[in-house]
């Protein structure tokens, strides 16, 4: 189908479709494609050019900028319904999910068209289908198999949307004959079908932006916002968004982004587990910045301590939320040893964030919405802890490059495989949120574990055995937990899923000479458009 506005949209059609896809909505699309398409390709292209740089340790705040950092400003005032976000919960934009992260006594709901999502074009489709629902509280959802019906509560989370980042692409929706970035698209549909909708309910359209590496991608974000608003008659401010930190470059440069955005700005995230990633990325070429087993890579230590404490001071210097990361455990219902150790090292982490001064943090299952919320209201009486300045903290650059200490064992190289490898093969069918061995996994956490092997071969790192990581080995080890992964999933249903192609992806990946900068974008070509 091609509109008049010249938008053409090559995906399958199917029922509702015309409520996301309508003319109005395609011709807003279109002039946000025209209008940022080339300058978006050119600052993902400029990622690129920054890798040597970053090759060479080539990591500092930026002297350009340094007026904006040392200056007395604060963002825009917040919505009242975003001042207190003790508690979010994070997960797909699928019916079911939506109706209960938005019931589950969270502060807030991310709907993520991102990490947790598989970017089929049903999945992206029936997500805003979905958002439209839960917006206008229509939203309903009964179990095939069980006949329960699922509605909405009385009172439900804020609702927030994380659109797809500046890297990926959506292929189904082609502006003067080219594809456009996922993440307008994601926008756009969202806001054009929703501002009023939620403006009448006294709330409005917020967001969650992920994978900045520079300010001038917040920018970039932040025109998007005003020529949206002004294309629809909505007053400038009335978008609301938080930015997650989860690029190294990003936290050189927290500052800048929140004064790109100081208009439209709901503060910064600890995006933890892609930050973690991106360390591994950006330092690829450097032989001393080798990680222990991710299982051991925790906030209280290294590059994650540093960076957690420098974003709550710069948050909160410029009035607005620094929240902390997720807490990716989910309970464990038949072992009460194992799910109290679970809890214990929640319980933990998120008094750890509230005493630190974070103004709410992430949980990736209910079940731990209320746990993250006791420990929260006995620490933050109020509806926020944004006055608490914490002048204390300094931290430079040598900090926030700092590796932390732990072992390399055989056992977290081969949890890295039985996890790269069953993800992507979910993904690949078209789930992007998998629990798997007690914790909730997403692209983020399957991305480190593909970048972490692809650094241990490519600096034969040791394990605690005294054996290096070798091309052989890794490829001899895949092969064991790949049968090990059939013994677990069965037969059946690893003769039905995709693990051979998983496997395949997850090796090119961590054999390849270059470093694949996302999993997902050579995973795109592959997904299965069956998918809903």
């Amino acid at each position: 189908m091609t509109t008049e506005s010249g938008v053409t949209v090559t995906g399958a059609w199917g029922p509702g479709y015309e409520r996301v896809l309508s003319p109005g909505a395609l011709a807003f699309l279109g002039t946000l494609v025209r209008a940022f398409r080339d300058r978006a390709e050119a600052l993902v292209a400029a990622r690129r050019g920054r890798l040597a740089g970053f090759a060479r340790g080539e990591f500092d705040f930026l002297p350009e900028t340094r007026a904006i950092r040392e200056g007395d400003w604060r963002v825009a005032p917040l919505p009242r319904d975003l001042l207190d976000r003790r508690v979010e919960i994070t997960g797909p934009v699928d019916r079911k999910m939506i109706i209960n992260a938005l019931n589950s006594g969270a502060s807030v709901f991310m709907a993520d068209c991102e990490d947790a999502s598989s970017p089929t074009w049903a999945n992206m489709v029936e997500g805003q289908l979905n958002l439209q629902d839960a917006v206008r509280r229509t939203i309903a959802y009964e179990a095939p198999e069980t006949g329960r019906r699922y509605a909405l509560n009385e009172k439900t989370a804020v609702l927030l949307v994380r659109p797809r980042g500046w890297h990926l692409r959506e292929r189904h929706v082609r502006v003067d004959g080219r594809d456009i970035p996922g993440g307008l698209f994601d926008f756009a549909m969202y806001f054009y079908h929703n501002v009023e909708a939620l403006r009448a309910r006294e709330t409005g359209p917020y967001f969650y932006l992920p994978k900045l590496e520079h300010h001038r991608e917040a920018e970039l974000w932040n025109d998007v916002f005003n020529l949206a608003q002004d294309t629809l008659g909505v007053p400038r401010g009335t978008i609301k968004a938080t930015v997650l930190i989860e690029t190294l470059p990003a936290a050189f440069q927290m500052d800048e982004i929140l004064y790109a955005l100081r208009e439209h700005s709901a503060g910064l995230n600890c995006g933890r587990w892609d930050y973690i990633f991106s360390f591994i990325k950006t330092r690829q070429g450097d032989a001393t910045a080798l990680l222990p087993d991710r299982a051991v890579i925790t906030m209280d230590k290294g590059f994650l301590r540093a960076y957690s404490q420098l974003l709550i001071k710069t948050c909160h210097r410029r009035g607005v939320h620094a929240m902390g990361g997720m807490a990716a455990f989910i309970p464990i219902k038949n072992d009460a040893a194992a799910n109290e150790a679970v809890l214990a090292k929640v319980r933990a982490d998120k008094l750890r964030e509230v005493t630190d001064g974070h103004d709410g943090t992430w949980v990736a299952h209910p079940g731990l919405v209320s746990l993250a919320r006791g420990v929260f209201d006995a620490h933050m009486k109020g509806p926020n802890q944004i006055e608490r300045l914490r002048d204390d903290v300094a931290v430079g650059r040598e900090a926030l490059l700092a590796v932390p200490e732990g072992p390399r064992t055989e056992h977290g190289l081969r949890h890295n495989i039985k996890v790269g490898i069953q993800y992507i093969e979910a993904w690949l069918r078209g789930q992007g949120c998998v629990p798997l061995y007690n914790l909730m996994e997403d692209a983020a956490t399957a991305e480190i574990s593909r970048a972490q092997v692809w650094q241990w071969v490519r600096y034969g790192v040791e394990t605690d055995d005294g054996l290096p990581v070798t091309r052989a080995r890794l490829e001899a080890i895949t092969e064991e937990e790949s049968q090990n992964i059939v013994r677990e999933v069965g037969a059946e249903r690893a003769a039905q899923g995709r693990f051979d192609e998983a496997r395949a992806l997850f090796l090119k990946l961590s054999l390849g000479e270059g470093f694949e900068e996302f999993l997902t974008v050579p995973a795109y070509a592959m997904l299965d458009e069956t998918a809903a």
